[in-house]
């Protein structure tokens, strides 16, 4: 079984891609319009540079080959979507190409990286017409084309999903509204592919490369022939559907667009600076400071703001220390980081730590304190509950000392009566340290 995904991500530029309307939410359909969107006779595209440098940033990112110049064509569109009958996409010289993309070591090769503009929206009215709404009619896209190199619909999710999250945050892209990433899925169990259209959602990327393979398997072992077509993904009931047969190269009758010209785009790839994205940022912790990389991506998945923390740590105390503490930290990052905290705090605590000032017990209020806003002393009065709590079921029940000689995992018991108990004022670590330090003290 071979799985290519097409993604295309909206970018999140002011105005359309060769227009000055703009990509903001209408209030009505067909209002965000204008001659040269719907393609008017004597109407002409002007490129959107910032559609341009985004086009070239995610290219960066996923390690393409950029050329000295690019340009656009026209490709034949066939349905009513797209007024002027040619969507403005590239084709043979498209803004990058050769990249790759890592995912869980393995790497996903990127065939191309091309801006294009999207067609408008449209809604079925019965059996027999439909309605089009053209305001997302030119609006900016860039294609990310992936080779068949995934190998399962979980692994295409994976891939998906990490992908997203590095668009996001080297581009800035927001989370919600109009804009976003949809996917077309190509996948073969045979020697002939089948094309899922426009699935939006990580699950439903799954659930849709799921029945392909069962259905094409089925159609196999019964002697039959997967026909190359293009279907849609019906999300309710869980299935594909035959929309029409899979279109040639050929078929699209691509010409150069020649209302747009050549541009050089050589000084602009040079001089673009990308942010460091969330799964580069990951192997690099995990080469340089010597974490898995599965604590790494962790880490980062969490927070980019909590990576940076990490080797703010490292920086001040060390790589060792910065580990030992990072799983406390974390613990209560999200609210920290919602309270937009200052970082440097958590250093100077560490610091301290690290230097002898303070011991671990300290340190540890002293981190939950400021991370949570409260004072050191509601924290003391809080932790003395805590200790308190735990003494109270060794007291009732002495035999778990006994047990816990024989079987440090007996301790689980202690554990899980606490975090019952105390229902969710305390994060695991804590309740996990402080049954470490008093029953150490009891043996």
């Amino acid at each position: 079984m071979k799985i290519g995904l097409e993604v295309h991500v909206q970018l999140p530029t002011r105005s359309k891609m060769f227009c000055s309307c703009p990509t903001t939410d209408a209030e009505a359909p067909n209002t965000h319009v204008c001659p040269t969107c719907l393609g008017m006779p004597g109407s002409r595209p002007v490129l959107n540079r910032k559609a341009l440098e985004y086009g070239v940033m995610l290219a960066k990112m996923l390690n393409c080959t950029i050329p000295e110049a690019t340009w656009f064509s026209r490709k034949t569109y066939f349905y009513p979507d797209m007024s002027k009958s040619v969507q403005i996409t590239q084709y043979d010289h498209p803004v990058g190409s050769e990249g790759f993309y890592v995912v869980k070591g393995k790497k996903i090769r990127i065939t191309r990286i091309q801006l294009e503009e999207d067609p408008g929206k449209t809604k079925r009215v019965g059996d027999l017409s439909s309605l089009v709404d053209y305001n997302r009619s030119g609006m900016p896209l860039v294609e990310i084309v992936t080779e068949p190199d995934m190998s399962a619909p979980a692994e295409a999710r994976e891939f998906l999903g990490q992908l997203i999250a590095d668009i996001r945050h080297v581009i800035d892209l927001p989370g919600d509204g109009e804009r976003s990433i949809r996917c077309d899925c190509n996948i073969s169990v045979g020697k002939e592919r089948c094309e899922v259209k426009n699935v939006t959602g990580l699950k439903n990327v799954e659930r849709a490369l799921n029945f392909e393979l069962v259905r094409q398997t089925k159609v196999l072992k019964a002697g039959g022939k997967v026909d190359r077509e293009t279907r849609r993904f019906d999300e309710e009931r869980g299935v594909t559907i035959s929309v029409r047969k899979k279109e040639l190269e050929a078929d699209y009758g691509y010409i150069d667009e020649p209302d747009l010209g050549i541009f050089h785009i050589g000084r602009m790839a040079e001089s673009i600076k990308i942010k460091e994205s969330p799964q580069n940022m990951a192997l690099r912790l995990a080469s340089q400071h010597g974490i898995d990389e599965k604590t790494a991506r962790q880490v980062v998945s969490t927070s980019v703001g909590l990576a940076e923390l990490f080797e703010d740590v490292v920086k001040a105390v060390g790589p060792d220390a910065a580990k030992s503490w990072i799983g406390a930290v974390a613990a209560r990052w999200k609210e920290f980081e919602g309270r937009s905290g200052d970082r440097a705090g958590i250093v100077d605590i560490l610091k301290d730590l690290s230097d002898g000032r303070i011991n671990d017990v300290e340190a540890g209020m002293r981190l939950k304190s400021y991370m949570a806003g409260t004072t050191e002393e509601d924290v003391k009065a809080a932790f003395a509950d805590l200790d308190a709590l735990i003494e109270g079921y060794i007291d009732a029940n002495l035999s778990i000392l006994e047990e816990i000689r024989r079987n440090e995992k007996a301790s689980n018991r202690i554990i899980g009566h606490v975090m019952k108990e105390t229902g969710g004022a305390f994060s695991s670590t804590d309740i996990v340290s402080a049954v470490k330090m008093i029953v150490e003290k009891r043996l």
